[in-house]
This record gives C-alpha cells, structure tokens and sequence, in this order.
C-alpha cells in the first residue's frame, strides 16, 4: 500500500512537473544516448586527469550507471566497488573499509578517520550518511593511500561524490518514487544562466526521501521506529567573472532525521520489542568556495575554501527489549530488571583553506616534459559531544571538547620521460596539533608532524594499454583513550600509523574499444597498526570500555578489476571483481576475564575474501529499457574483538521501463530473492536471564523492496 501524505513545497513543484505538457513526447533516440565509451575523468585528482591516465587503482560509478540502477542513496551502490566494505552500525553507511582499512564505529573519542569523504570539495569523513545520489555527475573511489593529495584522513583512499554542475542553457527535471515500506521520494533539479551573457550559471536540486525502515516494534505496534526521513538540497553558481577568472560556489544542506531500531534479541532481525526506540539524526550545513585564475603564461592558481557545521545524534534501545518483557523472564529466582539506553550528541566545525599553483603548458619545466604543483592547506576541527547513559535509574553522563588543526605543505611532479615512459612523484608534510578536554577530568593536547606521499612509474605497452606500478606512503595522526579504568592506564594514547601500498596495473581498451579493463593487484604493509578493542564491563555488564591500542603491524594483499564493454549499441555490461586477504602481525588482548585472546595472523574485521558485482543494461530502439545488476561477498569478521562472522552473500537488483526524450517510467526490484545478510554483528552478553552469557548478534540489510519511478526532463 502506498500512504500519501502532505508534503513541502518540493513534493508540489516535483508533482507539477510531472504533469506539465511536456510529459508527452517521443522514444529516447539510443543512437544519442550516452550509451557509447566515454572518457572518464577523475574530479578528485589534482589535475582532473582521465581515468586510464592514473597511476592507481581508482573505481568511478558514472551519472548513466546511477540513474539505470535507480540508486537514491550510496549505500545502493557500495557493492558495485571491488575490495570495498562497510559497517552498518547506523541507519546510513558512515563507516567504510577499503581493502581492509577503516573504521567500524565511533562510540566515543576523537574524529580520525581513515577513509576520506568528500561532496564537492566539503569533507564529511566520519559523517558520510548525507549521501543522496539525485542530480549527481559520479562517485569516486580511490584505493590505497592518497598521502598526496589528501593527507591523514585518507590512509585507506577516498570517497568523491561530485554533483552536477551549472549548464550554460536551461534544463530542468523531476522525478517521483514510491514503493512498499511506504517508500516515497521526491527530487527536482533545475539549471541555467542567470543573465544574458551567460557569464553567471547557476544550478539548484532537492530530494526529499522518506520510508519506514523496514522494522515493525511489536511492543509499541509501530512499523516506523527504524524509519528514514532524508532532506537534501544542493545549489552551485559559477561565474565567470573575467576571461581569466572563474568562481565556483557550492552550497550544501541536509537533514536527516531518521530512526534506529534494528537489533533483535533472537536475531529474527525485523521484529523489534524496544520500548524507547534509537535515533540517527544528521543535519548538515556547508559550502565550499573555489577560484581559479589561469591569467598567467606559465601558471593557474585555485584557491579552495570549505566549511562544514554538523549536529549529529546517535541513540539507542541498549537493552533491545522493554520492562515487561524482562520482567516476565527469571533472573536468580527475581522478575528481570534491565532498562539501557545510550544517547550521543554532537557539534562538528570544520574550516579549511587550500592554496595551488600549478603549471601551464608554457611553465612546463625541463625542456617543456615535466608539470609541477605545489600546494599550502590548513583546517581547523571542532567537535562537542554530549554522552548519556541511562541504566535501572542511574544516569552517567560525558561532555567532551575537542579541536584540531591542520597545516600542510604538498606538491607534485608529473614527467614525461619519452618512449611512453611516465614518472608522477608527489609529497606532502603534515603538522597536527589537537586539544581535547572532558567533564571526567582526561584532558590531552597530542602534537604531530607526519608525511606521505608517492611515486608511480607508467608505460604505455600499446596504444590502447597503460601499465603502471606504483608505491605510496599513508598516514594517520595518534590519538589518545579516555574514561580507562586503573587497569588499562597504559593504553592512554596510541601512536601515529603508517601504511606503504605497492600496487601493480594495467589498463586496457580492447576491440575497438568497446571493452574496458582496469586490472590491479596490490600489497599493504600496515605499520604501528590502530586498533579498536572493547570489554564488557563484568561488574557492569551494560556498560563496555572502548579503547584504541596499535597492534604492531599486519599486511593485506589483493587485486581488482573493473570492466566495461559495450557489446552492442544497445547493450552494455559492467562488472567488478575483488580479492583481499588480510591478516595481523603480531597482536594479542586482553578480555574482560583477564584471558589473553591471540590475533595474531588472523584476518581483518570486515576485510570479505571476495566482493563482485555483474551488471548490464539494455535499451531498444523503440525506448524500451532493462537492467539487472547481481552483487555478493564472501563471509567475513564482523570484529577485532571476537570470531563472530557473517555468512556470504548475494542480492539481485532489476529494473525495467519506457523512456522517452523527456519522460521515463520505470518498475524496479531490489534484493528480489529477499536474501537476508548480515552488515554488523556482535558478540557479547546483553541478556541477564541468561547470566549475560556472549551470544552473536546481527543487524541485517535491506530485505526485497518494489517500487515505481517517473521522471521528467526538459529544456
């Protein structure tokens, strides 16, 4: 059944589209559709160079993959991506891992990310759930250390989101979506100039997205405890101020208010007993601001601004249940009494500034071979958090303060070395120093200064195959662990970590071009490793000491392949392969009985042997339209803490519809053969009639869902 409510003047503009005069037009014409090999350039790279021209291994999801797979969300596409993975401990994926590398949480402590998360030059890593794919131009994924160009907080890689931008003629569009778990979205864009002249574009898009979250609370007989109410808005003006100077500013709102009721004490998964249901909320508000200016013979100079304000709030049903329920259980000849909730919430600023001067063809040094880049960058960090914690009456609370500040210097040098030879050497140093106060008493102010950086050597073996080998160095600040009991007090701070990733590629076009394939393998050497580890607190069996230690060194191995081929023009395939295997160095802990437990050797939480994709997409002549996508993982560890694991899976996503020049339909399925996996699990005791024995709980993914879309576009 699908609910119609009332909804914002959004929902109105998009449904007034939809029924304009020109819903009624012709079958798209295939032969002008962007169904033809492109080439793909990388937006995230310094010089926003092709893809087949990076030294590196680097996935880019295009505009057309994601409006044929109906993606609203980036968490519809992260299977798509080779050796990636996330953990969703969230109502939205904010925790990434590539190749092995990457947060699984962030209950307490200070933002340090290890994967980078960037919407149009803002960066939001360690808050990527504001991540609606409408009106967007691509998604980036780079792997392995980007010690370059983004410094710190992307040891593992980056992930780019980069929207469209501003048209010098006018097109506008709007699109409905509705499905069952009373799905409904509504998103419109429109674009143009804004004088005569052509010299100021500006671009404006919306999306307003609301379901139920597939849950139903039989305790408080509700089906939207776990639901998701999404807002995002997007505008972007440029101007080109002079023939010399242009002037990009993005602006960037979102609010997502949504819930979070999804673990289950029997593991059923959909059936929840919650009496004071979670909530995971995200209200963003930030712009970036960038000039360029490429007056000079020998130069261009950008300066790039950003700035992020985030409050964000995490809360959840700790006990999974409800007084009743646990007062209807036995617990040492005594009705059960076990009431938890866990509450955060937080205030993030960020401020950052970038200088580059970069060659032109004429500044060109050596004998015109070699393009030079240097660069200055600085940010500012500031986060407040509120903890509480409610246990049978008894109330704890934390307020922390934390700041960091960031100044780097970075530059890069790019040579062509003749005989289809090519060197790319780039270095940035790194100085952070950070402050962090808390209502507890701990207070730290760690300084560092770190480096990374890369050399990659390609060679073009053939006209159409670029090979490549490369080695980069990574990093990521140390940190500090607050609230220890006595017994831990030398695990208060933790070490910076370093990682060198040498990686071996080729990338090829293949029949004329109708086939891709960018081939990689790789291996990670992990130094002073950062690990999060937990206890329960026997005394306090609701309560768990979260801490981060360095685990000596562990290494990864593996390879990717993405494919591409264009079998007709009307028929186009797509696939992705990654294999990764992970294990610790030497690295032992201590669990909450005093036992030591051994790692060492043992794989990575959440690093699956194998991740695959296979799609394809079929369009007729006469605007009939198909695409089915097909996507898995092998088993892997949901923890650094314990041997619970996942088992592997796959899901299949299809789509089916009309299009014409100006409006689509479309009827679409996704995890059709309702495969139910898991995306987080822990292992621990949360129920007291059975003495809090540790038992595996998991959280499991989206189940089947259907649903239609219709979209207009026009000029």
């Amino acid at each position: 059944m699908f609910n119609i409510r009332s909804y914002s003047k959004v929902a109105v503009a998009v449904v007034a589209a939809l029924t304009s005069p020109y819903s009624f037009a012709n079958p798209v014409d295939t032969n002008t559709a962007d169904d033809e090999m492109e080439v793909i350039v990388v937006t995230s790279d310094f010089r926003q160079s092709s893809i087949e021209k990076m030294p590196s291994s680097i996935t880019v999801i295009d505009q057309q993959q994601i409006e044929d797979e109906g993606a609203q969300h980036f968490e519809d596409l992260l299977n798509s991506v080779a050796n990636f993975n996330w953990s969703g401990g969230s109502s939205r994926p904010k925790y990434f891992q590539i190749r092995g590398v990457g947060e699984q949480e962030e209950y307490q402590g200070a933002p340090n990310s290890s994967v980078g998360y960037i919407i149009d030059d803002i960066d939001m890593s360690g808050l990527g759930m504001i991540s609606s794919m409408y009106d967007l131009q691509q998604v980036e994924v780079l792997r392995g250390p980007q010690g370059t160009r983004y410094g710190a907080n992307a040891l593992a890689g980056l992930i780019y989101l980069k929207s469209n931008d501003p048209t010098d003629v006018f097109e506008h569009g709007a699109e409905i979506s509705m499905g069952d778990d009373d799905l409904q979205t509504f998103s419109g864009f429109s674009s143009g100039p804004l004088t005569d002249s052509g010299k100021l574009l500006y671009r404006v898009s919306l999306q307003q997205h609301q379901q139920n979250g597939y849950r139903n609370n039989l305790y408080l007989d509700r089906d939207d405890t776990n639901a998701r109410d999404e807002f995002t808005a997007r505008a972007k003006l440029r101007w080109y101020a002079t023939d010399d100077l242009s002037i990009d500013l993005t602006m960037l709102h979102a609010n997502f208010d949504n819930g979070y009721d999804a673990w289950t004490l029997d593991n059923n998964g959909f059936d929840t007993l919650t009496d004071d249901p979670g909530v995971d909320k995200q209200r963003t508000t930030g712009s970036s601001l960038k000039f360029t200016y490429s007056g000079a013979q020998t130069f261009e100079l950008v300066s790039l601004t950003s700035y992020a304000s985030t409050d964000h709030h995490h809360g959840y049903d700790g006990d999974w249940a409800n007084s009743d329920y646990w007062a209807g259980l036995d617990c040492g000849g005594e009705a059960c009494v076990y009431d938890y909730t866990w509450d955060k919430e937080g205030d993030r600023k960020t401020l950052s500034q970038e200088f580059r001067l970069s060659s032109t063809d004429a500044g060109r040094w050596f004998n015109g071979s070699t393009d030079w880049l240097f660069g200055l960058y600085g940010m500012r960090l500031e986060e407040d958090n509120d903890t509480t914690e409610y246990y049978n009456g008894w109330i704890d609370g934390l307020q922390a303060q934390y700041e960091a500040k960031n100044l780097a210097i970075f530059g890069q040098l790019d040579s062509d070395l003749g005989h289809g030879y090519a060197l790319s050497f780039g270095l940035r140093a790194e100085r952070r120093d950070s402050d962090y106060r808390d209502s507890a008493g701990d207070a730290f102010d760690p300084s560092e200064t770190m480096w990374g950086g890369h050399i990659a050597l390609s060679k073009a073996l053939a006209e159409n195959h670029e090979s490549y080998i490369r080695v980069a160095r990574g990093y990521k600040a140390g940190g500090f662990n607050m609230s220890l009991p006595v017994e831990l007090s030398d695990k208060k701070e933790f070490d910076a970590e370093t990682l060198y990733n040498y990686e071996l590629g080729i990338k090829s076009n293949w029949l004329d071009g109708d086939v891709a394939t960018n081939f990689s393998v790789f291996y990670m050497d992990r130094r002073d490793q950062q690990v999060s580890a937990s206890q329960q607190n026997p005394e306090e069996p609701q309560k768990f000491i979260l801490y981060t230690e360095n685990a000596g060194s562990s290494h990864n191995y593996g390879a990717e392949l993405d494919a591409n081929w264009y079998a007709t023009d009307n028929l186009h395939f797509y696939a992705s392969l990654g294999w990764l295997e992970t294990a610790y160095g030497d690295y032992q802990y201590q669990d909450k009985y005093g036992g030591t437990v051994d790692l060492s050797g043992r794989e990575l939480a959440h690093s699956p042997n194998f991740t695959y994709s296979v799609g394809g997409t079929y369009r007729s002549d006469s605007g009939w339209f198909a695409n089915l996508t097909t996507s898995g993982k092998s088993e892997f560890y949901y923890s650094d803490s314990n041997d619970s694991r996942s088992d592997p899976y796959t899901i299949f996503n299809a789509r089916v519809g009309y299009e014409t020049d100006v409006w689509s339909a479309y009827l679409w399925g996704r995890n059709l053969f309702d495969e139910k996996y898991g995306v987080r699990g822990f292992y621990f005791g949360n129920e007291p009639d059975q003495d809090w024995a540790d038992k595996q709980y998991i959280r499991y993914g989206d189940p089947r869902q259907l649903g239609v879309t219709v979209n207009v576009k026009f000029m």
